[in-house]
């Protein structure tokens, strides 16, 4: 079994090794929770690195989005190389969730759109833990919804050994009780083929190898791993594990006493609407649940399946649904909360939300109540499946911090060296002509500017007072779409742009090193982008940049800027003091400029069809075509950033064809 190594030559610099020092010793010494409040630019991806390197602990980092998380994935793959590194989110690229509007009697059917790569991801990561390996996974708040129970994945399993005999026609019918499919043209994940006496098996988690499985008569001869691509031999081996080909399969041996408990609570559920004249509702859920039933006897499946996940698994009412949590119970393991003061709210709210949408479900007929059942962990659950937790975040919430007894490890020292901006306090009377005179020192300088300001009036007027100021602006707001909002930060940092405007500007993919200047219009106004925290958030715009400074207009000091203010100059002093006693001279940080999507002809066609929709629907489906092409290399290069901004592009397009 591999221990977790780092495969890097960096080291840890700056406040990196003390923090990692702390956690360590934390939770070698029994402390279930702790705060690892960590400045922008800290590096404190690399000091979680460490840690899980020194305590050798399965590890779950969960993120409050993809796209970070997506991030997270590459980064530790590259840290960990010849570790299991897992990413795990939602399979689907588009998801609409089945709901009804009582007020204006609207159904509105589930719609989603899965990604292939994504579910063999989820399946790659359930794997790895299912075998024991030590492995580290980066989850989206995905981790939380409901999965196969690791006994079921642990029971649909096939052990082949080389020299053993097996039945080549049972094989076959044990595989498709995985969920695999016959395929004797095109062997893709979760398929398998056979060729005389020798079996090919794709496996549902990897298109990069396939199973050999080479027979003779009924003895297994040899059992090789093959390249997808070159067909070359990689490895032999004498025994391999078939793990089932999705991640969520179907028990048959429940299979009877399942349909008897659906049945049963449909019979009851349609006698409680009739007794409380509910005809409409009665008709309705008998309708559908029978037509559900029908499919579920006759193929195994039907659209909504999850809804029955109770009584498919034979668990009580109100039972806390399996996720994949339960594939790190049996051992200690450490939970990160990457930007907690972000993931936690998430987290707390989704129960909530879910419940409120079935909920209107169930009462009009639409559903079971059983549906109810089929839902992510409440916030109680899901700290009552943790062992051992890190809350990393450069604000952190008093939640995270009362939650760990105040055990707060700080990590303010840059190993760049690079320095907290400087605040300045001008007056809102003339926030906009003192902002003229900044700006005309940025650009002789040829540093960039963001502007943060309250309102959408604000910003519309603003951006365009400034640009009949000669000044070259952009407004960001949030109808942008992704391929919109990254050309417009690539568009700043290339020069094409002196100046951005936008109200929040707090969003992930806003670190340009580029923009030396934050200019935050009516600071001392209350609300939430002004508070010390969304200020702390905003003011680390401008950390990238050895020239960074902070403008807040103001005409008064309030509480959250005071602490916003102090917090910053506390850790500027620390990181100056640093600098000095190590000889650190802090230098702008380089950060290669994000290709726009293509440079082809397709690149006009979706930057038009952003424009107007009179793009001619052809050329549209080819820059489609070619999205999605460039989406699926990128995920195979592991460039995961990049695929998740081109599957956000494509999702836009094929929206607004509709």
């Amino acid at each position: 079994m591999n221990k977790f190594k780092l495969t890097t030559e960096m080291v840890p610099k700056g406040d990196q090794i003390k923090s990692i020092v702390e956690l360590v010793n934390n939770i070698k010494h029994g402390i279930k929770s702790q705060v690892l409040l960590g400045a922008t630019g800290t590096g404190k991806t690399f000091t979680i690195a460490n840690v899980v390197e020194k305590i050798q602990q399965n590890t779950l980092i969960i993120v409050h989005n993809k796209t970070l998380a997506a991030q997270l994935y590459s980064e530790f793959k590259e840290l960990f190389k010849n570790n299991r590194v897992e990413y795990f989110v939602s399979y689907f690229d588009f998801y609409q969730p089945e709901a009804y509007i009582p007020r204006n009697d609207t159904y509105i059917e589930k719609s989603a759109l899965a990604n292939q790569e994504i579910e063999m991801l989820r399946l790659s990561t359930i794997n790895s833990l299912a075998t024991g390996e030590p492995t580290i996974v980066i989850a989206s708040v995905a981790a939380i919804y409901a999965s196969v129970a690791p006994s079921d994945f642990e029971m649909y399993r096939i052990v082949l050994s080389k020299n053993t005999k097996r039945n080549l026609k049972q094989l076959q019918y044990d595989l498709v009780r995985l969920q695999y499919q016959r395929n004797n043209i095109d062997l893709k994940p979760g398929t398998f083929r056979l060729k005389g006496d020798v079996l090919e098996i794709a496996p549902g988690y990897t298109d990069l190898f396939t199973i050999r499985i080479s027979f003779y008569g009924d003895t297994i001869e040899e059992i090789a791993l093959i390249d997808t691509l070159t067909g070359e031999l990689k490895e032999k081996w004498d025994t391999y594990v078939i793990v089932p080909a999705s991640e969520y399969i179907m028990n048959k041996d429940r299979w009877k006493e399942s349909m008897s408990l659906i049945k049963d609570e449909l019979k009851a559920r349609v006698a409680e609407f009739r007794n409380n004249k509910k005809l409409l509702e009665a008709q309705r859920i008998e309708e559908r649940t029978l037509h559900d039933i029908e499919s579920l006897e006759e193929l195994g499946y039907c659209n909504g399946i999850e809804n029955y996940s109770r009584h498919l698994e034979l668990r009580k009412p109100g039972s806390t649904p399996y996720t994949l949590f339960n594939y790190f119970e049996e051992r200690h393991w450490l939970m990160v909360i990457d930007e907690s003061h972000m993931t936690i709210p998430q987290v707390r709210g989704m129960y909530n939300t879910d419940r409120s949408r079935k909920e209107t479900l169930v009462e009009y007929g639409f559903r079971l109540p059983s549906a109810l059942d089929n839902r992510p962990l409440n916030f109680k659950e899901f700290q009552e499946k943790l062992d051992k937790i890190i809350y990393v975040s450069a604000t952190p919430n008093e939640w995270e911090i009362e939650q760990s007894n105040k055990t707060v490890i700080q990590q303010i020292v840059r190993p760049t060296g690079l320095i907290d901006p400087k605040i300045e306090i001008h007056g809102a009377k003339y926030q906009v002509d003192d902002l003229v005179i900044e700006l005309q020192k940025q650009v002789e300088k040829k540093e960039r500017t963001f502007v943060t300001v309250l309102t959408i009036k604000m910003a519309e007027n603003l951006s365009e007072y400034l640009r009949k100021q000669k000044f070259k602006v952009m407004y960001m707001h949030n109808e942008l779409k992704t391929l919109e909002r990254a050309k417009i930060i690539n568009d700043l940092r290339r020069g094409k742009y002196d100046v951005i405007v936008g109200i929040n500007l707090l969003r992930e993919g806003l670190d340009v090193p580029e923009v030396s200047l934050v200019a935050v219009f009516d600071a001392d106004k209350p609300g939430f982008f002004r508070s010390d925290k969304a200020l702390i958030q905003t003011f680390g715009r401008a950390a990238r940049n050895i020239n960074g400074r902070v403008i807040l207009y103001a005409d008064s000091t309030t509480v959250a800027m005071k602490t916003a203010i102090e917090e910053t100059n506390r850790r500027r002093e620390i990181q100056i003091k640093y600098n000095k006693g190590h000889n650190i001279t802090p230098k702008t940080i380089v950060k290669p400029i994000f290709e726009d999507i293509t440079s082809k002809d397709d690149a006009k066609v979706v930057e038009a069809y952003f424009r107007s929709n009179k793009v001619d629907v052809k050329k549209q489906t080819k820059a489609i075509s070619i999205l999605r092409k460039e989406m699926l290399q990128a995920a195979k290069n592991k460039e995961y950033e990049r695929a998740a901004f081109l599957r956000d592009t494509i999702i836009e397009l094929e929206g607004n064809n509709k």
